[in-house]
């Protein structure tokens, strides 16, 4: 049976710090899912990495046009680096995952396949390939900021997230934020669902997270966050007046372009 449905393309966004281990394989298990039947493109972004990294995805990009690097001059964090992928995502859909390759391109179809009519589809990690601290340090983490959002994300860590463009574009970011993406979009009014995916262990490279280092500052955006619900403006509209169509006056209208064929040629033009 045929697929009517319009092929829409996607831009997929890795953030990338130190990651030379791991970056070449990422591109070739991205091309192997993607193919060559729709538009695609990968925009890694480097995060200041001092490994080698910004080489080669220099290299990557020569050898495969849709592979794009953006490289910063310094460090800054993970969600500059997302939020500069993101905006510079122009497919009809935007995925992140991370350039660790604990995430599996493969589960993108499935998320896109849930998408539907809604705006996101997130992740979340069915059998966590990770140490036991992380795993439970992660339950309580989502358990905590759940309870002070109000929202019920189960995995709001899990980097493997796909969105519409124009719903995650329309999102301000600050930093830290990324942690609270499909949060941020339904505080927006946006649809958000969620879908079991895969997680693999890291197989080269180093975490740049652990415990102890995003303890105090996931919880300072947590109340940032928790700030922002408080803060949204919603207003209950009760009725409105009909509309006039927004037209220009005839005096207002600019004069129609000159027609081309009685444009001089451009050799002439100069004389």
């Amino acid at each position: 049976m045929l697929d009517w449905r319009p092929v829409r393309t996607i831009s997929l966004v890795a953030a990338a710090y130190n990651e030379v281990l791991n970056l070449e394989a990422l591109c070739a298990r991205v091309r192997e899912v993607m193919g060559d039947d729709r538009p695609w493109e990968l925009i890694l972004v480097d995060d200041g990495s001092t490994d080698g990294s910004q080489e080669l995805i220099r290299k990557l990009s020569q050898k495969d046009p849709r592979v794009h690097g953006i490289f910063f001059a310094r460090n800054c964090g993970q969600t500059a680096a997302l939020a500069t992928g993101i905006r510079a995502a122009r497919g009809d859909l935007v995925a992140t995952l991370d350039a660790d390759l604990q995430n599996d391109p493969a589960d993108l179809p499935k998320l896109e396949e849930m998408l539907g009519n809604h705006d996101a589809v997130v992740g979340y990690r069915q059998k966590r390939r990770d140490n036991l601290v992380r795993r439970v340090s992660t339950k309580i983490a989502n358990g905590v900021r759940n309870r002070l959002t109000g929202d019920t994300i189960r995995d709001t860590g899990c980097p493997l997230k796909l969105f519409r463009r124009e719903a995650i574009q329309s999102i301000p970011l600050f930093e830290g934020l990324h942690r609270f993406f499909p949060t941020l979009l339904r505080y927006h009014g946006y649809s958000v669902i969620e879908c079991p995916v895969s997680h693999r262990p890291r197989v080269a490279g180093v975490s740049k997270y652990g415990v102890l280092n995003r303890v105090f500052k996931s919880l300072r955006d947590l109340f940032a966050v928790r700030w922002m619900k408080t803060r949204l403006i919603r207003p209950t509209i009760a009725g409105t007046t009909p509309r006039a169509p927004l037209e220009r006056r005839a005096e207002e209208r600019p004069d129609p372009a000159p027609d081309v064929a009685d444009e001089p040629p451009v050799s002439e033009a100069r004389l």
